[in-house]
């Protein structure tokens, strides 16, 4: 890590799992502001979550 401590390992950043296809993701410097709000790990899982809903 630098003395800044902006870098970290690639272990250490956080995690959630995808609520279309179930597999984990870790977050991602695009989703810096809006990783709360994150639910799935790229744009496929979410099109097709929402093609699924009648």
């Amino acid at each position: 890590m630098k003395a800044n401590g902006k870098h970290r390992k690639k272990g250490d950043l956080p995690t959630k799992t995808c609520a279309a296809c179930g597999r984990p993701f870790t977050w991602r410097k695009k989703w810096r502001a809006v990783w709360e709000e994150v639910r799935f790990c790229s744009d496929r899982c979410r099109s097709e979550r929402r093609a699924q809903r009648p």
